[in-house]
Order: structure tokens, then sequence, then C-alpha cells
């Protein structure tokens, strides 16, 4: 499994030891805002399992995300495909980070560095964000990142319950567009 590194974050193939904090991030109501009900530790750990094979099947997926200073796991970024059941297709970044490590940059350096794989060693032509139409902190991510908004792509999630999580925002950014910005990426290879 492919490790990517930036100057604070090691983006690594999920350990043992991560499940506890990933649970402990998962039953967080905040950390879970946008996402939906908190999840048990099963459905927690079901999920890094799921994680597991799906990046073992394509060659990507969500990786752990560590500080490198420290070691600590700090929550996931990386890349799926784009759900059957939404009305349009690719693949999607994405990020979810524990609440103490929010407000430091790091979603947006872990972002850049999804961002540089996806369009450097998988030679993806778009990547898309999605996102509920009030998180406004993942779209300000997703700006800082080169992304920009397609009004024509929101959608209501067909999977979500009436309320706050229905209304979803579609984010794009092409190859072409990211090569305008390398000079941001600042992610080095590992394999």
């Amino acid at each position: 499994m492919t490790e990517l590194r930036t100057e604070r974050l090691v983006l690594r193939p999920w350990r043992d030891a991560d499940l506890g904090p990933w649970a402990a991030m998962n039953a967080d109501p905040e950390v879970r805002e946008h996402l939906g009900d908190v999840l048990t530790r099963e459905q927690s750990d079901a999920s890094v399992t799921r994680f597991r094979a799906e990046f073992d099947r394509r060659g990507y997926g969500w990786w752990a995300v560590e500080v490198r200073a420290t070691g600590e796991f700090i929550g996931f970024a990386g890349l799926d495909d784009v759900e059957d059941d939404l009305p349009f297709a690719g693949v999607e970044i994405g990020w979810r980070l524990a609440r103490p490590a929010w407000g430091h940059g790091y979603a947006t350096e872990a972002a850049l560095a999804v961002l540089a794989h996806g369009f450097g060693a998988l030679a993806l032509p778009e990547i898309l964000a999605v996102t509920t139409a009030g998180n406004l902190r993942s779209q300000a991510v997703m700006r800082r990142i080169g992304m920009t908004r397609d009004p024509a792509g929101d959608f209501d999630d067909p999977a979500a319950p009436e309320g706050p999580l229905r209304s979803n925002v579609l984010y794009r950014i092409t190859a072409a567009d990211a090569a305008a910005r390398s000079g941001n990426f600042t992610a080095r290879r590992r394999i």
C-alpha cells in the first residue's frame, strides 16, 4: 500500500491500534454532525475492515492519517468511488479528523497529498468532493485545495432523511487545474 508523506503528516495503512481512536471519533456527535448518526464500536471497526479491503482491491481508498512528529492518529483522508445512487460518477476525495486536530490545516495538507497522488500516480482526469450544504468547514477546505463548486451538480442525497443532511453540494477539480497549482503539492510517494 502506498504511503503519502507531507511536511507534518503521514497517510498510511490502517493499524489495529487505530481502531480505538477511530471509534472514539465516530462516537463524537460533533465529528459526525454532517455525516449522520454516531457509530457503534462494531460499525466503526467494520468500516476499517472495508477500507482495507477496498484499498487492496482498487489500489486507492482511505488512508489513516497521523502526525509525523508524534505518531498520533488523527483521522483519515483519501479517495473513494462515488456511490452508484448519486446523480454523477467519478472518484471522490474526502477527509475526517478528530476534533483536537481541527483548525491546524491538517485537512488541507492531507487533501493536497491525496490530490497529488490521484492526479499523479493514479492519472485520474478529475476528482470530486461532496458534502452537506451546511458543512462550511469542509467546503472551505475544498476551495483551499483548488476545487470549484458545481452548483448544477448540487443534489439531495436519496439515502439521507429529510433534514440538514439531505441537501448536498458538489465540488470538482480537473487534472489540468491541479497541474496549474502543482507547486502546492508537497507529498512524496513511498511504496
